[in-house]
C-alpha cells in the first residue's frame, strides 16, 4: 500500500506586484463557490471591477508581509510539508501494515497549482489519496471548492485510485491543543475582552447548507447538532466554545466575530465593528484569536495586527494583541500527521 497526502492550502499571488496579485485575485474570485452568483455576472464583477481596482491596493498590503524568501503563507506550507514528510516517514516505519506515506502541498489557487501537483502524485501510482484542505471549519467557498476542483482533476484519472477527502476537524484534539498552547503563551487574565475572529462568508452560503435556506433557525450560536455539523458559522462558535474550555475563559469575557467581508450581507457581527464598540465601551487591553487560519498570512499579520491595532486606539483602546497561528510549528506537524495516521 502506498498512500500520498495531499495538503492543501488557499493560495497567494507570485509576488506583491500589482500585476501578480490581479492574477491571484481573478482566479481566486472567479470561483463559483467563493462568488456564489451566475458566471457572466461574476465574470464582470471580477475582472472588470473588483480585481482591476483591487490589485494596486492588495499589493500595497502583499508587500508588508513579503519576506526576502517569499510569501510566508506558502513558506510555512512548505516547511509543514517537510515536517509532516519526516514524521510520515517515522510512522511508515513504526507501523508497517500503514506502507508507505509520502506527502505533497499545493494551493487551490496559483502556484503550486492543485493539477501540476496532482499529475505529479498520478504519475507516482498511489493505491490511495488522502486530500487535507489547511481549513478547520467546514466553508463551501474553502473546503468545498478544494474538494470539488480535485474530484474534478482526478476524474479525468484513467486509473482511480481510492480517495479519501478531509472535510473538516475544528473538534480535533491536536488542532485546538495548538491554539490553546499558543493561548497560553498570554497572560489572559489582564485583558479585557478576548476576540475569536473568522473569516467571513456571505449569510446566504451559510443558509444553503439548511433545508429551509435559514441558518438563523438552527442554533449554531449555542450547539452543534446533526443539521448544522457542516454549517461555517456553527462551526466557528464550536471551535470558540472549546478553546475558551480549555483556556478557562469565562463566557463573559469573550465574543465571536467575522472579519474580511465584502458587504453587509456576510455573516456578523463584523469583527472590526466589536473591536470599535468594544473600545468605546471601555476596553483597554483585548487579545485576538483568530483559529479559521492555520497559517499567519494577510488577514492576521495585517488586517488584524495592524488595521484592528489602528482602530482600536482610535476608539480609546489601548493594546491589542494578536494570537499568532500555528504555522509550521513541531506540535502543528504533531498534530496533522496523527490527524492523517486517524484517517488511514
Amino acid at each position: 500500500m502506498k498512500t500520498g497526502i495531499l495538503l492543501i492550502n488557499l493560495g497567494t499571488p507570485d509576488n506583491p506586484r500589482p500585476a501578480a496579485v490581479g492574477r491571484y485575485l481573478t482566479e481566486f474570485l472567479s470561483d463559483g463557490r467563493v462568488i456564489d452568483i451566475p458566471w457572466l455576472p461574476r465574470q464582470i464583477l471580477v475582472r472588470g471591477i473588483i480585481s482591476p481596482l483591487r490589485r494596486f491596493s492588495s499589493s500595497k498590503e502583499y508587500k508588508k508581509v513579503w519576506t526576502e524568501d517569499g510569501s510566508p503563507l506558502l513558506l510555512h506550507g512548505q516547511e509543514l510539508t517537510r515536517k509532516v514528510a519526516e514524521r510520515c516517514t517515522a510512522l511508515s516505519n513504526s507501523h508497517p501494515e500503514l506502507g508507505e506515506i509520502h506527502v505533497h502541498f499545493a494551493m487551490r489557487y496559483q502556484q503550486p497549482s492543485m493539477p501540476m501537483v496532482l499529475e505529479e502524485m498520478r504519475q507516482k501510482g498511489y493505491d490511495r489519496i488522502v486530500v487535507l484542505p489547511l481549513y478547520a471549519q467546514y466553508a463551501s467557498a474553502t473546503t468545498g471548492s478544494t474538494h470539488q476542483e480535485a474530484m474534478r482533476l482526478i476524474s479525468k484519472w484513467y486509473v482511480i485510485p481510492e480517495i479519501r477527502l478531509i472535510s473538516q476537524y475544528w473538534d480535533d484534539e491536536g488542532y485546538l491543543s495548538c491554539f490553546a498552547q499558543r493561548g497560553s503563551q498570554f497572560d489572559l487574565e489582564a485583558y479585557d475582552h478576548i476576540l475569536f475572529s473568522y473569516h467571513g462568508v456571505p449569510t446566504r452560503q451559510v443558509d444553503k447548507v439548511y433545508e429551509d435556506r435559514r441558518c438563523a433557525n438552527h442554533s449554531c450560536e449555542s450547539e452543534i447538532n446533526e443539521e448544522n455539523k457542516f454549517c461555517y458559522k456553527a462551526t466557528c462558535y464550536a471551535t470558540t466554545r472549546a478553546l475558551a474550555e480549555r483556556l478557562g475563559i469565562p463566557e463573559d469575557q469573550y465574543s465571536v466575530a467575522f472579519q474580511s467581508r465584502l458587504d453587509k450581507k456576510w455573516l456578523t457581527p463584523f469583527s472590526d465593528k466589536v473591536i470599535e464598540e468594544r473600545a468605546k465601551a471601555g476596553v483597554k487591553k483585548m487579545l485576538v484569536f483568530s483559529p479559521a487560519f492555520v497559517a499567519d498570512c494577510l488577514e492576521t499579520t495585517v488586517e488584524i495586527g495592524e488595521e484592528y491595532v489602528e482602530i482600536f486606539e482610535e476608539h480609546g483602546g489601548e493594546h491589542l494583541d494578536l494570537v499568532p497561528s500555528l504555522n509550521s510549528g513541531d506540535d502543528w506537524a504533531d498534530a496533522v500527521t496523527h490527524l492523517i495516521q486517524r484517517h488511514l
